[in-house]
């Protein structure tokens, strides 16, 4: 089905294999509705079955397919629980920049100390939500409107930047932004977050796109899947609140910290 793609690793792609992205797409998608982190899933399994394949190709593929989900989990969202437009769109156009930004020297940073720099980040994040078990069960914000505001785009454009450089964490690290520094319920924060996360995958496209690195045959394929998984993800978020978003965000967590202390470890 995918043998016109002409990408190595792709030629030979089995139904199996097909299956198994789906899969893993769809999970993905279900995650990171919820609390981020579903790239924790889609791109080693896109790596995984096409280990011949340049990582750039699977990058790019791989944000046609999240671009779709969190799309269908901002939509969703928007039906089931109020969101802050009036934040979450400056936001979401600071970290679409910086993710271009980010896209563009994708191949250029070295990532083994970014992986190192996020995985400390993640320590201190899991830290700081674990001791603090009220942390997002309800909004309340910490500054003024315009502070607020202030906060919300510069930490939109960094983890805008990283989202381009194919960071995972991305959902998760926006999640945290909303709740611990400005104040956001986990459920509020998420759907914010998935507005702000669709802007971040357009960025990256805008670079991927003319420079030819999407697969669009598999690219297609995931984004169905993703969507739906996403679909699914929003509507139990919403329906179970806060408190177990902020379950499956910790869990999340610690499944990054792992995959990430790996890479470094390996790095090493």
């Amino acid at each position: 089905m995918f043998t016109e793609l002409n990408w190595p690793g792709f030629a030979d792609l089995t139904l199996a294999a097909l299956l198994f992205l789906c899969a893993a797409a769809f999970l993905a998608g279900a995650v990171d509705a919820m609390v981020g982190g579903g790239g924790l899933i889609q791109l080693p399994a896109i790596l995984l079955v096409a280990p011949g394949g340049a990582a750039i190709h699977s990058l790019a593929t791989s944000k046609v397919a999240s671009i779709a989900g969190t799309g269908a989990a901002a939509w969703t969202y928007a039906r089931k629980t109020p969101i802050d437009w009036r934040a979450a769109i400056p936001m979401a156009a600071v970290a679409l920049l910086g993710s271009l930004g980010g896209a563009v020297f994708a191949d250029a940073l070295p990532s083994g100390v970014l992986n190192a720099v996020v995985l400390a980040a993640l320590v201190v994040v899991g830290v700081y939500t674990w001791r603090r078990p009220d942390l997002g069960s309800v909004d309340a914000p910490r500054f003024a409107r315009s502070a607020q505001l202030l906060a919300m785009l510069a930490g939109g454009a960094v983890i805008g930047f990283w989202d381009g450089i194919a960071g995972p964490g991305t959902g998760s690290f926006l999640v945290f932004l909303l709740v611990g520094l400005v104040g956001y319920a986990f459920l509020h924060a998420s759907a914010a977050a998935k507005v702000v996360n669709v802007a971040t995958n357009i960025g990256a496209l805008v670079f991927f796109v003319p420079a030819g690195k999407v697969l669009w045959g598999l690219g297609i394929a995931l984004a169905i899947s993703n969507a739906a998984g996403s679909v699914l993800g929003a509507v139990v978020a919403a329906r179970r609140g806060s408190g177990f978003v902020r379950r499956v965000f910790l869990t999340v967590l610690v499944g990054l910290l792992v995959s990430l202390g790996w890479k470094v470890a390996a790095a090493g």
